[in-house]
């Protein structure tokens, strides 16, 4: 299919999951039951979801995205939409159903570390069918997140979608998240990494997705797969690899503030690797402005409260130091 003469009228489509985060920070986080109480520093209820918030990051940078998700007809989902279009987000591709409630997580927030409970609700029956074709023709690249809570239901179909979008002149991106049932994937999953341009896991699921015990051999092995592959490593940056040769990205230098959270910061790096990609700059480069955005993220709560503007994360992406990974 060749695309539309007058060009696309958006850069990203995002497709996954859509839902607030009930987010808990404090020293310590950890339930006691027991039907004890324990106060915590604060908690607050902010926009998740690994989709919604590579959208919400992606639209800070400058880009023009929709994003294509399944909520319930209850106050999360209404919640999620305004936040979402507030944040100049296209909406219209998002299924509002009443068969079940809108999905949920619960975020215990520690440090650099935190845990997730998450009911997904409606957001698992998104399917294939419910991306417009029509809205395939209409974007630059198409981004699909959280691909474990949907493997049952959009999975079967998202090949598919991704060879219809390359056909279409789109390029393609997909950061699977965790596992919870702790399959990481099959014959299903290798072949939507055969269609997929770039693969975006974090360092432990990047070694679980690989059966690899460590980074670069979890590098050469999902390389091999098909895509690009850039691995976020949290506080000590990324690795990426396109062809043979893997760089080490350094996290930024010119960060400023004090840490607060880390919720979201890896979706946050998807966006910004995914906006340095459509301006034109190499994966090594484009990493780099995703580690600038993952960074200034942490220093607010939850995913989107600081993601930066696009003149921010250029400038912070400045103080990204690169190198030959296996020269470390």
């Amino acid at each position: 299919m060749s695309r539309d003469a007058a060009g696309p009228d958006l850069d990203l489509l995002v497709i996954g999951d859509c839902n607030p985060d009930v987010l808990a920070l404090g020293v310590d986080v950890t339930p006691d039951f027991g039907q004890r109480e324990k106060l915590v520093g604060s908690i607050s209820l902010v926009v998740g979801g690994s989709a919604a918030i590579t959208a919400v990051a992606a639209a800070r940078l400058g880009l023009r995205v929709a994003l294509a998700a399944v909520v319930g007809t209850d106050p999360a989902g209404e919640f999620m939409l305004g936040q979402l279009a507030a944040e100049g987000v296209d909406t219209a591709a998002i299924v509002t159903s009443p068969s079940a409630a809108t999905g949920m997580s619960i975020a215990l927030s520690h440090g650099s570390d935190r845990a997730i409970l998450t009911a997904t609700g409606v957001m698992t029956s998104l399917t294939a069918d419910d991306i417009p074709r029509s809205l395939l023709g209409r974007v630059r690249h198409f981004h699909v997140s959280s691909y474990f809570l949907l493997e049952h239901s959009l999975g079967p179909g998202l090949a598919e979608l991704f060879d219809f979008a390359h056909g279409c002149g789109a390029t393609t991106s997909l950061d699977t998240n965790w596992d919870p049932a702790g399959g990481w994937g099959g014959e299903q999953l290798r072949g939507v990494l055969a269609n997929t341009d770039v693969l975006l896991p974090n360092e432990e699921e990047a070694k679980l997705l690989s059966g690899q015990p460590t980074v670069p051999d979890a590098l050469r092995v999902l390389r091999a797969a098909g895509p690009k592959v850039a691995v976020k490593l949290g506080s000590r940056g990324a690795v990426c690899m396109d062809n043979a040769e893997p760089h080490w990205i350094h996290p930024p230098s010119g960060l400023a503030g004090e840490f607060v959270d880390a919720t979201g910061a890896g979706d946050c790096f998807n966006a910004g690797l995914i906006a340095g990609l459509l301006d034109g700059m190499c994966l090594r480069d484009a990493a780099g402005l995703g580690c600038a955005t993952g960074s200034a993220s942490t220093r607010g709560a939850g995913g989107t409260a600081a993601a930066p503007d696009l003149a921010a994360a250029l400038a912070l992406a400045k103080t990204v130091d690169m190198e030959s990974a296996w020269a470390r």
